[in-house]
C-alpha cells in the first residue's frame, strides 16, 4: 500500500509541474520586449483601460475558439478526431508571442496575467483528460458503433455548437450543463454509443456544472468587469452613432465624438459597421493599440503577431496588432485582402 500511494503521490506531482510548465517557460522565455509608449490618452483616467489587456484577452478567446473547432470537427466527425495538443499548444504559443509583445503596452498586467495563467492550466487539464478518454474508450466506442453515427453523436454535436456560440458574449459559468446532461439522458437509444456517451458525456457535463457553480460563488463577490466603455469616433455624426442599439453620446470634442458602447462581440460587430459606413477610431477606452484577429486562406500574414490553422475549418486565424487611427482602414480593407474579421479585442 505504501508503494501504491508513493507512485500515485509522484504521478500527481509530475502532472502539476507538467501542468505547471508552460507558465515557467512563458515567465522565463517570453519576458516582454523594452520600449515604453508615450501616448497621451484623451479620455479621463476613470475611462481608461490597461492597454496590455488587448493582448490578454486573446488567451481567453483561444479558449473560446478552441470549442467553436472541436464543435465543427465533430459535427460531422467524432471526438477522436479533434487535435487535442494542437490545440493546448495554440494557447501557450499564442501566449508567449502576446507576452513579448506586450512590452510597449504596459506588458500583463499582474493580476490579469495570473486569471491567464489560471485558465490555461484548467483548459490543458479539461483537453488532456478528454484526449486521454476519447482516443482510447471513445474511439473504441466509435469502431463498435461504425460509420453510421448514433443519436447522441448529433446531440452533442448540436450542444457543443450552441456553447461555443454562447461564450461569445456570456462567461462559460452561466451555461445550463445540467440541461444539457438531461437531453442527453432523455433522447439516448439502447445503442451502444448512445449508452456510452450518455454515461461519458453526461458525467462530463454534470461535473462541470458542479465546477461552474462553484465558479460562479466566487465571482459573486467579486467586482464584475465593465460591460461597456468609452472611445472617440470621427467620420459620423451624434445621430448616426444613436442609431444603433446601446449606444450613447457622451460629448463632442475637439478630437471627435464621445461614446460609450458595449463591450466583447457586440463591439466587434459595431466597430466594423462604423469602419463601413466612413467612421474612424481616435481612442478606444484611453488606448491607441488595439488587437484584432481575422482568417483567411492564406497561411501566414507578414504584420501577424501569430497564426496557426483553425481545425475543422480549413484555413488559418491571424493575430494583428496595430493602432487604433488605422483600425477602420484595415478593417475596410478586408474583404479585397481576402480576409474574414473574427474579433476585436477591446481591452
Amino acid at each position: 500500500m505504501k508503494r501504491l500511494l508513493k507512485r500515485v503521490g509522484i504521478s500527481l506531482l509530475l502532472l502539476v509541474i507538467g501542468l505547471l510548465a508552460p507558465i515557467g517557460y512563458i515567465e522565463l522565455a517570453c519576458k516582454p520586449g523594452h520600449g515604453a509608449s508615450d501616448y497621451a490618452a484623451i479620455l479621463p483616467p476613470d475611462q481608461r483601460r490597461p492597454e496590455g489587456r488587448t493582448l490578454l484577452t486573446y488567451p481567453e478567446w483561444h479558449i473560446v475558439h478552441a470549442y467553436d473547432d472541436y464543435a465543427k470537427v465533430i459535427s460531422t466527425g467524432d471526438p477522436h478526431d479533434y487535435k487535442y495538443w494542437p490545440a493546448i499548444g495554440g494557447f501557450w504559443t499564442s501566449l508567449c508571442s502576446l507576452s513579448k509583445a506586450s512590452g510597449p503596452h504596459g506588458g500583463f498586467p499582474a493580476e490579469f496575467k495570473s486569471t491567464v495563467y489560471t485558465i490555461g492550466v484548467s483548459f490543458t487539464a479539461e483537453l488532456l483528460a478528454k484526449a486521454l478518454y476519447e482516443e482510447t474508450i471513445g474511439r473504441v466506442a466509435t469502431l463498435i458503433r461504425g460509420e453510421t453515427r448514433a443519436p447522441l453523436d448529433d446531440l452533442t454535436a448540436q450542444q457543443a455548437a450552441q456553447y461555443a456560440q454562447f461564450l461569445r458574449q456570456v462567461p462559460w459559468y452561466q451555461w445550463d450543463f445540467r440541461q444539457n446532461a438531461s437531453a442527453i439522458t432523455d433522447r439516448a437509444t439502447d445503442a451502444f454509443r448512445d449508452r456510452e456517451r450518455r454515461l461519458a458525456i453526461g458525467l462530463e457535463y454534470k461535473a462541470k456544472a458542479v465546477y461552474a457553480k462553484a465558479i460562479a460563488a466566487a465571482v459573486a463577490n467579486m467586482e464584475p468587469d465593465a460591460l461597456r466603455l468609452r472611445m472617440i469616433v470621427t467620420g459620423l455624426s451624434a445621430a448616426d452613432l444613436t442609431a444603433f442599439d446601446d449606444v450613447d453620446v457622451i460629448a463632442t470634442l475637439p478630437e471627435g465624438i464621445e461614446i460609450e458602447a458595449p463591450r466583447y462581440r457586440a463591439l466587434t460587430e459595431l466597430l466594423l459597421q462604423w469602419a463601413k459606413a466612413g467612421g474612424d477610431f481616435v481612442e478606444i477606452a484611453g488606448n491607441d493599440d488595439i488587437l484584432f484577429t481575422v482568417t483567411s486562406e492564406v497561411l501566414h500574414l507578414d504584420e501577424a503577431l501569430y497564426s496557426f490553422g483553425r481545425q475543422g475549418y480549413s484555413d488559418t486565424r491571424h493575430l494583428i496588432l496595430l493602432p487604433v487611427p488605422e483600425l477602420a482602414e484595415a478593417l475596410r480593407g478586408l474583404d479585397e485582402r481576402d480576409l474574414t474579421l473574427e474579433h476585436i479585442h477591446d481591452y
